[in-house]
């Protein structure tokens, strides 16, 4: 499998901020990893245009599970590829937690992305609380099963482990805990998608920067990381696509 690097740049970015992704491009016009960028809804046409004939692919931080209809303010999977998305992000634990999100509905964004021809970026992971009370495992295996969508295969799905209380917090779990996660949810997608789950990759996300993408990339099943803050400048993420280019 090719391993990815994706940012999410979250509530961020004008048109200005395109000339990022441009330096970016510029900076790493070849590289041996997927480069993905999923900015603001209102950013992605612009984006994709931007971004023909290059190695950076452009993804959505939500979606609709509906492909259209009443629903003031959403955006559907069909619309996002329309503007020139190959990826949607799902599930992540801030629209979890702010909007409420729960499996079910997640797995039901996922479908929808699949059918419009995006691949799902699957987002699972414990809180603070629930790590230090022993029940991490636990905890990511129920999201696991509740969120993975009918007709997932390694070439439509992507899952990103982000341990909610290391997000934009600079805190990271221990190599060894990253590597205990990732095993076990590369054995229970096993369960969930059959041989298919051998190449599915699986992202670490949580405070990835330069400093320790290396380390973190080294980590048995890590397949890349989907990237926060870092990914809103060229410096930042570049060093991360290329640490995982290594």
């Amino acid at each position: 499998m090719k391993k990815l690097a994706a940012g999410n740049w979250k509530m961020n970015g004008s048109m200005a901020a395109l000339a990022e992704a441009q330096a970016l491009v510029a900076a790493h016009p070849a590289p041996s990893c997927e480069m993905l960028l999923c900015p603001p809804a209102t950013l992605i046409a612009a984006l994709s245009a931007q971004a023909k004939g290059t190695p950076l692919m452009v993804g959505g931080q939500d979606c609709h599970p509906k492909a259209s209809g009443a629903h003031t303010g959403d955006i559907s999977a069909v619309m996002l590829k329309d503007a020139g998305a190959t990826h949607v992000i799902l599930g992540h634990s801030e629209r979890r937690t702010d909007h409420g999100e729960t499996d079910a509905l997640v797995k039901a964004k996922a479908e929808a992305a699949i059918a419009a021809g995006l691949i799902a970026i699957v987002c699972i992971g414990e809180t603070e609380a629930e790590r230090d009370a022993g029940r991490t495992l636990a905890v990511i295996g129920t999201q696991l099963d509740g969120s993975v969508p009918a007709g997932a295969t390694a070439a439509n799905l992507v899952i990103a482990y982000e341990p909610v209380w290391a997000i934009g917090t600079g805190r990271t779990p221990t190599l060894a805990e990253i590597a205990e996660v990732h095993a076990f949810l590369r054995a229970r997608l096993q369960g969930l998608i059959g041989p298919d789950a051998a190449g599915t990759r699986l992202l670490y996300g949580g405070s990835v920067k330069p400093s320790n993408a290396t380390d973190i990339f080294a980590v048995p099943h890590v397949d890349g990381a989907l990237v926060g803050g870092a990914s809103l400048k060229a410096a930042d993420f570049g060093a991360i696509v290329a640490a995982l280019s290594a």
